[in-house]
């Protein structure tokens, strides 16, 4: 699949009219704030820290899956419980902007390119965006917390679609879902949205990202009649 650079003709990009985003390693790196978080749980239940594999599993999937993972079964019902007191805001200095994220919103904003988010995040999405300066780039979110099921399962991806439709007219053929993740994968053939991989060469991608700035040149070369618009964005 190919992999986007500054070479490669973008042309195809005109094509998109709708973007739609992953949150956790995709708009923001997470991934210490994650470790940091389920280990909380781990330590509440005398357990000791994450595996290495337990800490890419909580990465891409819910809480729910994710605390059935680290907590032994009879101790997910406290762990549930022990959910409702962790103060998030305790873990928001670990979480860092991708890089040339903002910028990238801001220009595709700012050309009238419909935004959205599906994510397996719950109930800290909008404090989480707050907290990097992303909040009010994105409509509609979609969280594991509102979504009738979470990914892969395309719920979520389809309430986007929907609302966009009725919105912009737009279909699942000219909309792309960018994420980093297996998980994410699967969500974007469940519901016929091409894929986008975010920094993993490893998954089946209609493109691969290898970061924001490299996808900010290639808008300007796709839309130079927009580009200088975004300049100051």
């Amino acid at each position: 699949m190919p992999v986007l650079s500054d070479q490669l003709d973008a042309a195809f990009l005109r094509g998109v009219r709708g973007f739609i985003f992953d949150c956790d390693g995709v708009l923001i790196d997470s991934f210490l704030a994650n470790i940091a978080y389920y280990n909380s749980f781990r330590t509440r239940f005398g357990l000791p820290p994450m595996s290495p594999e337990e800490e890419q599993f909580t990465h891409t999937q819910n809480v729910f899956d994710s605390l059935k993972r680290i907590v032994p079964p009879e101790q997910y019902a406290a762990a549930m419980e022990y959910r409702k007191q962790v103060d998030y805001r305790s873990i928001l200095p670990h979480l860092r902007r991708e890089p040339g994220v903002r910028r990238l919103l801001s220009w595709l904003k700012a050309a009238r390119f419909p935004l959205g988010v599906n994510t397996n995040r719950t109930d800290t999405t909008d404090m989480v965006f707050e907290a990097v300066d992303l909040l009010g780039y994105f409509d509609p979110v979609m969280t594991a917390g509102i979504a009738p099921k979470p990914k892969p399962d395309p719920a979520g991806m389809f309430a986007i679609l929907e609302a966009w439709g009725e919105a912009w007219g737009l279909g699942a053929g000219q909309v792309v879902f960018v994420g980093d993740s297996d998980v994410d994968e699967q969500t974007a053939k469940n519901s016929g949205v091409p894929f986008w991989a975010y920094k993993n060469l490893e998954l089946d991608a209609d493109l691969h990202i290898p970061d924001f700035a490299t996808l900010s040149r290639a808008l300007q070369r796709a839309w130079p009649e927009i580009a200088g618009d975004l300049q100051g964005a």
